[in-house]
C-alpha cells in the first residue's frame, strides 16, 4: 500500500444530481475515493445566480470553505458575508450556513476534520429572501 493516494476531483459522483438538486449545481465528497481517515474534503460547484437547497450546520466539526472559483454570498446563521476567488472562510460547527453563487457561479473546496459520525443537520430552504 503507497503512502499516497491522487484522484481527480471531478471523477467522483456528484451527490447533487444525485439526490435531485443538479440544476442548483454540483457536490463531491471525495473523502472515500482518496482514502482519507482524518481528513474531509468536498467540492461544491453552484451555478450562476443559485442557491444551495438547503442550509446545514454539524455538531463538532468546523470547516474551512475556499473559494476557488468565482464570487457569491454565504449566510451564516443571521449575516451575509460575501465571497470573492481565493476567500478563505472557516464556519463553527453549530453556525448554520448556505451559500449563494454570483453571476459567474462559485466553486468552494471544503475541508474538515473527518468524522463519520458528524453527519450535520440540514434544512430545507433555511435561507429565504
Amino acid at each position: 500500500m503507497s503512502g499516497y493516494a491522487k484522484h481527480n476531483l471531478l471523477e467522483t459522483e456528484d451527490s447533487a444530481a444525485k439526490f435531485g438538486f443538479g440544476h442548483v449545481g454540483e457536490a463531491r465528497f471525495p473523502s472515500e475515493d482518496l482514502g482519507t481517515e482524518q481528513t474531509g474534503l468536498s467540492l461544491h460547484t453552484i451555478k450562476p445566480n443559485q442557491r444551495q437547497a438547503f442550509g446545514h450546520r454539524h455538531a463538532e466539526v468546523e470547516e474551512v470553505y475556499v473559494v476557488l472559483r468565482g464570487s457569491g454570498r454565504a449566510k451564516l446563521d443571521e449575516e451575509i458575508v460575501e465571497l470573492s476567488e481565493r476567500d478563505a472562510l472557516r464556519v463553527d460547527a453549530d453556525t448554520w450556513r448556505c451559500f449563494e453563487a454570483g453571476p459567474d457561479g462559485l466553486e468552494l473546496l471544503a475541508i474538515s476534520p473527518r468524522r463519520k459520525d458528524d453527519r450535520g443537520e440540514m434544512q430545507m430552504d433555511w435561507w429565504k429572501d
